[in-house]
């Protein structure tokens, strides 16, 4: 493949979409280090940030979703797509990418609709059960879309999806070896049984208000609590650190983590999904309701259908969360059946295949 390779990754909004981008882009220096990678983002999104942290230049659109209600923000959107595709049409003169890939959200949008308006190959990562609005627009025109679900495949035209899995961080491959070291990292005691508590970056209130009612009652019974609260939510809840409960805002060393957890409560966004299926420990997924059309619920049940999870929606944890915990934290032979059906849904090898596709798109181009 000839070295003068140039790739241009666009989606964001959130981590979800993010991350994802950013892993696909390494994959691709790993494998062509003279390579040109530039990212499009929204501007004024966590994108513009976590992208030159990891190294790749980007440049923001003018541009955000629609809202679900009328606001002033929605009468903009017209003048502020018109700003992106216009944007966007002279980063692909200027740039000349081989391939455009997009991960999803607003972001995606102007760039790959350009990219498929002057014949350049795209690629579309899929990263939830049940996709958003900006790929459903940009699966019609896309060469191939790189899926983390079988469902999906009712929402697009059945031969362009290749099911790949979602990029996930390559240190979760081998966490099964590292329990004792993340026993010394967060100071447990090997003969208790550890519960992990994940909110997301930013933290989620219900499941942070959650965990602080039972918080006592896991001191009482000697249960280690790993409970990472997020960034909102730090101020809150850091004084509950004691005894057997640590409350961490965020978690440098997620692989630790995850290894020294028995049994783990999160919520279900599409990279903490794929995450968990490797981890391969027993889960109790809380959807976030708050997200677009649901994902996170859609999510979770892709994996609960399996009976490789159980999910617990916000309006029923106060009748059915305590029982459910508790049953899960004392009844081994579930927690031994929930950890196998979990790992046959993982697909490790995601980025790989992903950067797979895009090669084969610029040979057939070539």
């Amino acid at each position: 493949m000839s070295k003068d390779l140039r790739i241009i990754l666009s989606g964001g909004g959130t981590g979800g979409h993010i991350y994802p981008a950013i892993a696909i882009a390494d994959e691709v220096k790993r494998r062509y280090p003279d390579a040109q990678i530039k990212f499009v983002g929204a501007q004024d999104k966590m994108e513009m940030e976590k992208v030159p942290q990891a190294g790749y230049e980007i440049e923001g659109l003018w541009i955000s979703g629609l809202q679900r209600k009328l606001t002033l923000k929605n009468l903009m959107f017209p003048f502020k797509l018109i700003s992106s595709i216009r944007k966007s049409q002279r980063i692909i003169k200027d740039f000349k990418p081989n391939v455009a890939v997009g991960t999803g959200g607003f972001a995606s949008g102007p760039l790959l609709h350009v990219a498929n308006k002057q014949k350049i190959p795209t690629l579309l990562q899929e990263q939830n059960s049940f996709p958003g609005i900006t790929n459903k627009i940009l699966a019609k025109k896309a060469n191939i879309i790189c899926a983390a679900y079988d469902e999906v495949k009712r929402f697009f035209p059945q031969e362009k999806v290749k099911k790949t899995g979602n990029p996930v961080r390559q240190d979760l491959l081998n966490i099964d070896t590292k329990r004792e070291e993340a026993q010394q990292f967060f100071k447990l005691d090997a003969d208790k049984k550890t519960v992990l508590v994940l909110g997301g970056s930013l933290g989620a209130r219900r499941v942070n208000q959650l965990i602080a009612e039972y918080a006592d009652k896991l001191k009482k019974e000697d249960i280690q609590l790993i409970w990472q609260c997020g960034k909102l939510y730090y101020e809150d809840y850091k004084s509950y650190t004691e005894g057997t409960v640590q409350v961490h805002q965020f978690l440098n060393r997620m692989d630790l983590a995850y290894a020294a957890a028995d049994v783990i409560i999160s919520r279900a966004g599409a990279g903490s999904v794929s995450e968990l299926c490797i981890v391969g420990k027993p889960v109790i997924f809380i959807p976030s309701p708050n997200v677009a059309e649901d994902h996170q619920t859609k999510n979770a049940m892709a994996v609960t259908k399996n009976e490789a999870a159980i999910t617990i929606a916000e309006t029923q944890l106060e009748e059915k969360f305590e029982s459910a915990f508790f049953d899960l934290l004392e009844n081994q032979s579930k927690q031994k059946e929930l950890s196998r059906n979990i790992k046959k849904m993982a697909l490790p090898n995601a980025t790989s295949s992903i950067v797979d596709e895009i090669e084969k798109l610029i040979i057939r181009k070539a």
